[in-house]
């Protein structure tokens, strides 16, 4: 059976999102234009939907690929999937009463803030260097869970690289182990959220199959990769994905603002 072209096109851009979010998150910002840009027409609920259930998979593998290889702290992990799925949900509903251009330009600065400070610190994240311990590190992570998940709700794409950054910079996790985090992460919030887009028919299988498949497959090369090349080559991607981000609120906040 021949898929449709969009219908590859939309693969090829999940299989490249995959390999992306495996390694340090912002897999969304390939994925998510590419569903609107080939699918013009499918609502908006639709294209996150689709777009989060053909993820899902794709990072619980990269989950897995981590947790053979990294002594993932789950109990961290798991607190802040908690507050992660439960601020993401409170972030959608604001969302609808404050419009997102609002925050836009304070987050072009705060990526640009971000990017400038992992530069010139040269050693960020290379080994584990925890700050906190027992229920000071849960408590830690809850919050960064809540603040992410927040802007997730909110705003959405990057928030698997704020992930990362917030465990580097905060707790003191090398990038390797960050990510790794990240993911289980991910998956909980992930997982949350999907259970709202089965139950609202929101999801359009015929496009979500075959970018999950393709998915998983970008994530299982990405993680692998990760794993071999440790933290230096998760930083170096990091820093491409920061300065992508900055580029695409960039564009919202001074193009399209003026367009519009």
């Amino acid at each position: 059976m021949l898929f449709p072209p969009e219908i590859l096109l939309a693969a090829l851009a999940a299989f490249c999102a995959g390999f992306v979010d495996s390694i340090v998150g912002g897999g969304g910002l390939v994925q998510v234009p590419a569903l609107f840009v080939l699918f013009p027409g499918l609502p908006v609920s639709s294209v996150i939907g689709t777009n989060r259930f053909a993820s899902v998979m794709g990072t619980s593998v990269a989950a897995v690929q981590y947790a053979r290889k990294v002594r993932i702290p789950w109990r961290v992990a798991i607190t802040t999937g908690v507050g992660a799925g439960a601020m993401s949900f409170v972030g959608a509903k604001i969302s609808s009463l404050m419009p997102a251009h609002v925050l836009k330009p304070i987050i072009v600065v705060l990526m640009a803030a971000i990017a400038l400070y992992t530069f010139r610190q040269k050693t960020l994240g290379e080994t584990d260097n925890v700050r906190f311990t027992n229920y000071l590190l849960l408590a830690v992570g809850f919050v960064i869970g809540c603040c992410t998940g927040f802007y997730n709700g909110f705003i959405g794409p990057g928030t698997g690289s704020l992930l990362v950054f917030s465990f580097v910079s905060i707790v003191g996790y090398s990038f390797l182990n960050a990510s790794a985090i990240s993911k289980v992460v991910n998956v909980v919030a992930d997982v949350a959220s999907l259970v709202f887009f089965i139950t609202g028919n929101f999801i359009r299988y015929e496009i979500a199959l075959p970018m999950m498949v393709c998915n998983m497959a970008g994530s299982f090369i990405g993680s692998r990769m990760a794993l071999l090349r440790g933290s230096s080559f998760v930083r170096r991607v990091f820093l491409a994905i920061i300065a992508l981000l900055i580029l695409r609120f960039g564009y919202d906040v001074f193009i399209a603002g003026r367009i519009g």
